[in-house]
């Protein structure tokens, strides 16, 4: 047809088709990395980990080239660091990339609550997430009530139903499991904010945006506080 463009390559485009097994490869080290980044997120890989290519590419059954795509992604997320001659490693954060990322999530998670329009808001995912951090105490199950507690704040932020802040928050919040690290006793930590999940979430069940971000926000301020103080304690004992 007249006016039609005409792709690189011949016709159809076939210049394309040398990127085809690029593309195959790059979207297996996508998934490896949505792999390894949940399990960074779930605890099972602490700070100073240092990940095992053989071990990891055997358990997963991809090739080398497409674990070290996922490392390098990941890498570039900074979840993982690679150090010359030694391997890859679980990255260690410090206070300052802990103070950026409470800055970050101030302006993320207060400003979806700031942006609900009129009630009722739709808080399943919220209730779930509550609902799984009290099971966890219940159980006396803290690495899941760790979890529970970062699968309420993604929830906050799937309020705004925006895929792309979703990506975002994901990563943030997987970095700051590499925070929590720091604190001695998960339930000593995670069970107080708990209860303040538990009335961030009646609170948006009558419809009240604006107290909503209020307890949001002195949420925040005193966990980074909590967070900054551990790793004061850390240094001084180190």
């Amino acid at each position: 047809m007249a006016g039609s463009p005409v792709l690189p390559g011949g016709p159809g485009g076939s210049g394309l088709e040398a990127d085809r097994a690029l593309l195959g490869r790059t979207s297996t080290a996508e998934r490896v990395a949505d792999i390894l980044r949940d399990r960074i997120a779930e605890g099972f890989f602490p700070p100073g980990t240092r990940l095992s290519e053989d071990s990891v590419k055997g358990a997963l059954g991809v090739s080398r080239n497409t674990l070290r795509e996922a490392f390098r992604l990941l890498t570039h997320e900074r979840l993982l660091v690679h150090e010359l001659n030694r391997g890859v490693f679980v990255r260690v954060v410090t206070v300052d990339d802990l103070n950026d990322l409470y800055r970050l999530r101030r302006l993320v998670e207060c400003a979806t609550l700031r942006g609900l329009g009129d009630p009722p808001y739709p808080l399943d995912a919220v209730e779930a997430a509550v609902a799984a951090g009290e099971r966890a105490v219940h159980e006396r199950s803290w690495q899941d009530l760790s979890t529970a507690n970062i699968r309420f704040h993604q929830a906050i932020v799937g309020l705004a139903a925006s895929p792309r802040t979703d990506e975002l928050m994901r990563a943030v919040l997987a970095e700051l499991r590499l925070v929590f690290h720091v604190m001695a006793d998960p339930r000593r930590f995670h069970a107080p904010y708990l209860v303040r999940n538990r009335q961030i979430l009646e609170v948006l069940q009558t419809g009240d945006a604006a107290e909503a971000e209020r307890l949001l926000a002195s949420y925040l301020d005193d966990s980074q506080r909590q967070l900054v103080e551990a790793y004061a304690q850390k240094v001084s004992r180190g």
